[in-house]
């Protein structure tokens, strides 16, 4: 069953909670979304503060995906940059899918909400992302649709004698006319 995804939803306890558990989740599963398993959510709560408080101040938005039993199974914050001059593209931050629900598709569903979520914001043409290297994970972006445009080897360091590339993916956006 796909998901359903909304942008901007209302961020009450059970919401922060759920984002909470998937983080850890993702993360303990061996998922690249800022920490290294073991993780607990008490450890990501700061990270996820912050996020919600660029929220508040506009600075962020939220897509999230609900399975059907309507836990939050899917999660992409859009960053918005302050910058004068990149004020036409976004980061797309913290892509994750549930472990439980990997394989199903859920993850190119993601990304085709975010595109569509982000064609629909004024004046942007673009959606930018890292991703850890070493993983793979370059390869499924590029199988959405982005295209690495950037690579700093070693730059993130995953734990001692453990450096991985941080790879800059770019996705256009085609807006219809």
């Amino acid at each position: 069953m796909p998901l359903t995804f909304t942008l901007d939803p209302t961020v009450d306890p059970a919401l922060r909670d759920g984002l909470l558990t998937l983080w850890a989740d993702v993360t303990n599963a061996g998922g690249a979304v800022g920490f290294v398993p073991p993780v607990a959510p008490d450890a990501i709560r700061p990270e996820l503060v912050k996020h919600l408080a660029a929220m508040s101040e506009g600075r962020m938005r939220l897509l999230v995906g609900r399975d059907e039993d309507g836990d939050v199974a899917a999660t992409a914050f859009f960053a918005f940059n302050t910058h004068r001059l990149m004020t036409h593209w976004v980061w797309l931050y913290t892509v994750m899918v549930h472990p439980k629900h990997q394989g199903k598709g859920y993850g190119r569903d993601l990304l085709a909400a975010a595109a569509e979520a982000a064609a629909g914001f004024e004046s942007i043409d673009a959606i930018r992302l890292t991703c850890r290297g070493g993983l793979g994970l370059e390869r499924f972006y590029a199988s959405c649709g982005y295209k690495e445009v950037g690579r700093v080897p070693g730059a993130i360091r995953v734990a001692p004698g453990d450096d991985r590339d941080d790879i800059t993916m770019l996705l256009p956006l085609t807006r219809l006319t």
